[in-house]
């Protein structure tokens, strides 16, 4: 027969062994619980400095690209394949608002880079992007481009020359920016911008083109969200590959062309 003083024990004993398998199992979910936040941490950490390292966390409006950069020859090992630039010093000009459309939307255009590494000749989508080429027969006729360096070749995944900035930084522009035009163009197909198209460049979000542009010497793979508003002649594009030939100067696929790419002169005519 159990006395009283049995059971008190027998039951201060459970109440003991209750307490001792509520922290065990509160020190396992204690345990769990910070190997899954030290797991999430490590891998925002891991994507943090990946994303950082590709350049997504950056202001520019660089490429996130899925693929290893293809080599590019260094500065030191090419020959520029450019002439020297033409005497003349790059203007600074900058208005508040985009000019007022006075070219003839039903007339084709083109524009002419005369460039240190030969002309560019590019037949602009006039009735397609109005405003956009409205801006450079504007630009153009101020010479805004005069002068102005070429200030970046891209050779991973995305294949372009980028021009149109006085500053060469890649952030200048005209102080005004443009509507975006022509993005169901019927040449983008699969998110392709296809080799010859000549494009606005952009921030990334709607309406803040100025005037810088790309030139496509490769099919790029794109979002339609930067305005195709010309296509550049087979002549333009012998130069083009030229001046992708010398490569990059970082050798990542992304940087200042090797080739000394400067405009010259930039010309627009109703032809």
């Amino acid at each position: 027969m159990v006395t009283q003083e049995q059971r008190k024990r027998q039951l201060a004993r459970e109440k003991f062994l209750r307490q001792q398998q509520r922290r065990t199992a509160a020190r396992r979910k204690a345990r769990v619980r910070n190997s899954v936040i030290a797991s999430v941490l490590g891998v925002i950490l891991i994507g943090s400095l990946a994303l950082y390292t590709t350049g997504v966390l950056k202001d520019d409006d660089k490429a996130n690209a899925s693929s290893e950069a293809s080599p590019s020859p260094s500065p030191s090992a090419v020959k520029d394949p450019c002439e020297k630039p033409a005497a003349g010093k790059v203007k600074t000009q900058s208005w508040k608002k985009e000019p007022a459309l006075t070219i003839d939307k039903s007339a084709k255009y083109t524009m002419q880079l005369a460039t240190t590494c030969g002309d560019i000749d590019i037949a602009l989508k006039t009735s397609a992007a109005p405003h956009t080429v409205n801006s450079f027969d504007f630009l153009a006729n101020k010479g805004y481009f005069d002068h102005t360096k070429c200030h970046r070749l891209t050779a991973n995944t995305i294949y372009v020359l980028q021009c149109g900035d006085p500053t060469g930084s890649g952030s200048g522009g005209p102080g005004y920016t443009l509507p975006d035009e022509n993005l169901k163009d019927k040449s983008l197909k699969g998110n392709v911008y296809p080799a010859g198209t000549v494009a606005m460049a952009n921030t990334g979000q709607a309406h803040t083109g100025g005037s810088q542009f790309f030139l496509v010497y490769q099919d790029s793979q794109l979002p339609p969200s930067y305005t195709p508003f010309g296509t550049v002649s087979e002549s333009g594009m012998a130069v083009l590959k030229k001046i992708a030939a010398a490569g990059e100067s970082t050798g990542q696929g992304d940087g200042a062309p090797n080739a000394t790419v400067v405009i010259n002169k930039a010309t627009v005519k109703k032809s």
